[in-house]
């Protein structure tokens, strides 16, 4: 199964192990951990053909600004990736860390951070590799963030919303926005040691999953919203590291979705009670009963699934 966006809860609990591990800072700002500007790194390493994106902040400074917790609060102000933007750069369109709008290129910015920064700082590492590290620990044999060769017979591909088969859309490079591929037995395994805080320190599990930075929009997407008014705005909705928090009935809990054309995915869990429900389909229709279901499973959660379902135009 094509694992989505899914990715990123599994990149955020990775960059807190790194922080454990005395590497990464989540307030030092990422210029600190590289050896010369960021717009002077080039070219893009998935579009090798392009030059950016980084060139493009050459004459906004902000991006000095950017720290690890603003890219895992999806607060750098990027758009969800430079290519959609549209005039397709790289650009900073509100203050950082000011407020949540969802952006897979400000993980991926980390991403180049962790893998090209000071290696006397412990950087340098291959996110591919640290992944996989994990995923070996906890017995998920059959997950990568890069496609393996071997898989062809037992992949699922795709649905879109209009009954369209699509191929399995086969993740040459790593790509933490959501290169992921999984199965429904592994990644249960993954979701179980996040909850437990398997693998973390006790203050990195906390800090994932604590309200960081409130979310005031109706919708997810489209990107850039305005604000609610602050009597319509839902008071417990916060971006976590990677998650998305939330109170509700049973008490605190976290989420994650996954989403393209042809892919619907959902993690919900409840700290409280350390129960978890994980959803994968191939079907992008299904998500219309995962509400039901989360509901019949671990009864009335609160999970914001009215705010996650706006317009999907540009997420993946």
């Amino acid at each position: 199964m094509y694992g989505a966006s899914l990715t990123k809860m599994v990149f955020a609990y990775t960059v807190m192990q790194l922080v454990d591990q005395g590497k990464i800072n989540l307030d030092t700002p990422l210029k600190d951990d590289l050896d010369k500007p960021l717009p002077s790194y080039g070219p893009d390493p998935v579009f090798p053909d392009k030059y950016g994106p980084y060139k493009d902040l050459a004459n906004d400074s902000r991006w000095e600004k950017i720290t690890p917790r603003m890219s895992l609060t999806h607060s750098t102000g990027f758009n969800n990736f430079w290519f959609v933007d549209p005039n397709q750069k790289l650009q900073i369109h509100f203050e950082p860390g000011t407020r949540f709008s969802y952006s897979g290129e400000g993980l991926i910015l980390l991403q180049f951070v962790i893998e090209h920064g000071r290696k006397a700082q412990g950087l340098g590492l291959d996110v591919g590799e640290l992944t996989k590290s994990n995923f070996d620990r906890l017995g998920m044999t059959r997950t990568s963030l890069i496609w393996r060769e071997g898989l062809d017979t037992n992949v699922a591909d795709g649905w879109n919303d209009q009954g369209q088969p699509q191929a399995h859309d086969k993740r040459s490079k790593v790509r933490v926005a959501g290169s992921m591929d999984t199965t429904i037995s592994d990644l249960p395994r993954f979701v179980a040691a996040l909850v437990s805080g398997d693998g973390l320190s006790a203050a990195s599990r906390t800090e994932m999953t604590k309200p960081q930075l409130h979310i005031t929009t109706a919708h997810q997407f489209p990107l850039f919203l305005p604000d609610l008014p602050a009597s319509e705005q839902r008071r417990d909705l916060y971006a976590g590291l990677g998650v998305v928090v939330f109170d509700g009935p049973l008490g605190r809990g976290f989420y994650k979705g996954g989403h393209d054309g042809q892919t619907a995915n959902s993690v919900v869990c409840i700290e409280a009670c350390q129960r978890c429900v994980v959803i994968l389909s191939n079907d992008v229709r299904s998500e219309a009963g995962f509400a039901d279901l989360v509901r019949f499973i671990l009864g009335e959660t609160g999970v914001p699934y009215d705010w996650e379902y706006g317009d999907h135009a540009g997420k993946s």
